[in-house]
């Protein structure tokens, strides 16, 4: 009699094992895990997604040959080639970095629904209703106010020791792409800087290129003419952070370290940490589990962060307040766009204005993962948007 009901048992939970696996669970030892990425490791935005691949690799126990990679892919047709290839190749799930390649990666994901479609910054998976395709990004929000408190601190320093006068206090921000994305994302530095710093300002000037060298310096450079004392970037090379080294700007960067481009005037840079979110999805894939269709997390999910500060370079008592910001962010009592703190227009934005700002502060990044804070607010002046 015990070994009959240790026999049912066994067969029970077989039976239970092959449900799992009929619903979509994939052993470790069987995935193929695709990524096309629109740079390589050279270029800061992709390094950050790589290592947020190795970190996935890392924790679920995937080998380097389970990660299949297509680098350097255009915003064309080419990035449509790469996903039909990969899903050729048997990847059970593939993933796409660039805002351009959604377009591409929905057309490849409607020819095969059994393999799962991951966009970082795209925006709209929520509306499309493919249980295939999802949108993915971070609360980069949050590390772009705490690099501008850096920057803030930065200023105040100069204006202490008589480099500036407060009115001087103006910051230079080279930007990709007037997308609401790199908005977003200057708005939170600008916000950042001048919740220590009040008399800053900002000029800002696109490139309209994601990751340019030249384009950048040479932004950078104009914004330094212009007499901007401070620079920072959404922009994916160290363009701004050279020109920042030979003018003696300080410089807060993007993606990763500036501090051995620009020793002397590096003093952080906002960045992501992919790694989460490539965890997550991918263990949905070994679970058998749905993926969110849009996911945004920030700080309190280790998803966003600061580098290293330079120590040769940031102002005394740095580390302790960004220590003191990063908890607020991470407990909820501080909002990045508190509506207080700001205006549009000389006017206070209201619930009467956006369907996104109530309790207080507009809600970036909850509705869909992707940024959709558009306004130039006060204080911020774009040079070259088109």
């Amino acid at each position: 009699m015990k070994k009959f009901v240790s026999l049912a048992l066994a067969l029970m939970l077989c039976l239970l094992s092959v449900g799992v696996m009929a619903e979509g669970g994939v052993p470790v030892e069987e995935l193929k895990v695709g990524f096309i990425f629109i740079g390589d490791e050279n270029e800061g935005y992709t390094a950050n997604h790589y290592n947020g691949a190795k970190e996935m690799a890392a924790a679920l126990g995937l080998s380097e040959d389970q990660l299949l990679i297509k680098w350097v892919v255009p915003e064309n047709e080419e990035c449509e080639d790469a996903a039909y290839d990969l899903a050729d190749q048997g990847c059970q799930i593939i993933f796409g970095n660039s805002f351009g390649f959604e377009s591409y990666m929905i057309n490849v994901a409607k020819e095969y629904p059994d393999v799962e479609f991951c966009h970082a910054t795209g925006t709209q998976a929520s509306t499309l209703g493919m249980a295939n395709f999802h949108n993915f990004f971070t609360s980069v929000y949050e590390s772009r106010y705490v690099s501008g408190v850096v920057a803030g601190l930065k200023l105040n320093e100069m204006i202490a020791n008589g480099v500036i006068t407060a009115d001087q206090a103006k910051i230079g921000y080279v930007g990709a792409f007037p997308y609401e994305e790199v908005k977003s994302g200057y708005t939170a530095f600008f916000l950042g800087a001048r919740s220590v710093c009040p008399t800053a300002t900002m000029d800002v000037k696109y490139t309209n290129s994601w990751a340019s060298f030249d384009l950048e310096k040479e932004a950078a450079e104009a914004l330094i003419a212009g007499g901007c004392v401070l620079i920072s970037q959404h922009a994916d090379t160290t363009g701004a952070p050279t020109a920042c080294e030979e003018a003696g700007v300080p410089v807060v960067g993007y993606n990763v370290s500036m501090i051995a481009t620009a020793p002397t005037q590096a003093l952080t840079s906002a960045a992501v940490n992919w790694g989460p979110y490539y965890t997550y999805a991918v263990q949905c894939i070994i679970d058998g589990t749905e993926i969110v269709t849009d996911w945004c997390h920030g700080y309190a999910d280790g998803a966003n962060q600061i580098t290293e500060l330079n120590e040769a370079a940031v102002a005394e008592g740095t580390a302790e307040k960004v220590a003191e910001v990063e908890a607020a962010l991470m407990d909820g009592t501080l909002h990045v766009f508190d509506c207080s703190t700001f205006t549009v227009d000389g006017k206070t934005l209201t619930e009467e204005d956006s369907e996104y700002v109530y309790d207080g502060y507009f809600h970036e990044s909850e509705v869909r993962s992707a940024p959709y804070f558009g306004y130039v607010i006060d204080g911020i002046t774009e040079l070259t948007a088109q």
